[in-house]
């Protein structure tokens, strides 16, 4: 049986994985954007660098709500919220970057 202060000490744990995990993300999106850029000039206009640079700003909020919940640890619930947030918008940001390479692939956008 865990106790509330196992419960507590896992959350954090996550904060540590989520902030280098989400900078790196950031540097893939801020990447795919550059890429497109360069692409546009051969296959026309599209709307993936936009959408790129709205998964880099997802990203962006999960290392920096991550960042403020290993930061305030001693406060227990701002840290227990910004970890909620700094994982959902990280999920989101995942989701959202692979939906947009979906997309791209098959020349929806």
């Amino acid at each position: 049986m865990t106790s509330p202060n196992d419960t507590s000490r896992e959350r954090r744990g996550l904060s540590t994985h989520i902030l280098p995990t989400a900078g790196t993300m950031i540097g893939v999106s801020a990447t795919l954007v550059g890429l497109v850029k360069i692409a546009e000039a051969r296959i026309g206009p599209s709307h993936v660098d936009e959408y790129a640079s709205l998964t880099t700003v997802l990203f962006l909020v999960s290392a920096i709500a991550s960042y403020v919940a290993m930061r305030h640890a001693e406060r227990r619930r701002l840290s227990a919220r910004c970890e909620l947030i700094a994982d959902q918008t990280f999920l989101f940001g995942l989701v959202s970057l692979a939906v947009i390479a979906i997309f791209f692939a098959y020349e929806i956008i």
